[in-house]
């Protein structure tokens, strides 16, 4: 039998994102009414394929959350000079970098092996090149935010020195990686994480660099999953920061309310992001 629910959702979110893709010159010229400066600096690593998304994820941090001392977009190398001007125009606070040059220059080599191989890779890269010197989000592009995101503005005020992370709804990592089964309970989502302090990736970079084959998709995940664990990072509330793909056949997005603080639209659910974009 035929899922009429989900195809039904799967169009309307493609009709959607290009209405919003062919009105994006037009909508980075709206004006955000949001006064709240934010003592936080946020990263976001996107590509040109991915404008759309990423127009929309800012757009919403800034509605919802508030103004960051500043807003990095790390490009891939893909975005136009067009797309790179038109993030610019949404906030005064957005920058855009080029990945290669806003990468560190003493990662180890098997950081810069992965990253030439795989876009994972370059991801892992960008995130150990963050620096962290007070409150530091890293966000995917494929994240909205909602009206309950005022509570991440008072994690970032915060005086403690955790690194919040996003709990994962399933195991996707790479158990080459993997030492102990202990490490694969509560796994950890590499999309969205508030660092308060820098993280030592030594461990879990030299486990990848004894890996005998080629780093796979999902090794970034699973060098951060190691990683945070490893620096006792907190995970945020489940209920509040959503990583669920559990409405993914059926119609409507049961997890998107006023309340929630910001949902992570991965692949299963990505069409599920344009039902929610304003």
């Amino acid at each position: 039998m035929v899922n009429i629910g989900y195809h039904a959702a799967k169009i309307q979110g493609k009709f959607l994102r290009s209405i919003y893709k062919s009105s994006i010159s037009t909508l980075v010229n709206f004006p955000i009414k949001q006064d709240r400066q934010l003592p936080i600096k946020v990263y976001a690593l996107s590509c040109e394929r991915d404008l759309p998304e990423q127009v929309a994820s800012l757009r919403s941090f800034l509605r919802y959350v508030g103004i960051p001392q500043a807003f990095t977009i790390m490009s891939d190398g893909s975005y136009t000079q067009q797309s790179i001007e038109l993030l610019r125009k949404i906030h005064p606070c957005v920058e855009v970098q080029l990945l290669t040059t806003f990468q560190r220059e003493d990662l180890p080599p098997s950081v810069y092996e992965y990253a030439s191989q795989q876009a994972m890779g370059k991801k892992l890269a960008a995130l150990m090149s963050i620096p962290i010197d007070s409150a530091t989000l890293y966000t995917d592009s494929d994240i909205l935010f909602f009206e309950g995101a005022s509570d991440l503005a008072d994690l970032a005020s915060s005086n403690d020195t955790y690194t919040y992370y996003l709990p994962d709804c399933k195991n996707s990592l790479d158990r080459r990686l993997i030492y102990d089964d202990g490490e694969m309970q509560e796994p950890i989502n590499a999309g969205f994480i508030l660092f308060k302090k820098a993280l030592d990736w030594n461990d879990a970079i030299q486990r990848l660099a004894k890996l005998s084959e080629p780093p796979n998709y999902f090794s970034e995940q699973t060098i951060v999953n190691l990683t945070i664990k490893q620096n006792h990072g907190v995970a945020l509330a489940s209920d509040k920061y959503i990583m669920n793909v559990d409405d993914q056949f059926i119609y409507p997005d049961q997890f998107a309310t006023k309340q929630i603080a910001m949902r992570h639209y991965v692949s299963d659910i990505r069409h599920k992001f344009w039902m929610n974009v304003i």
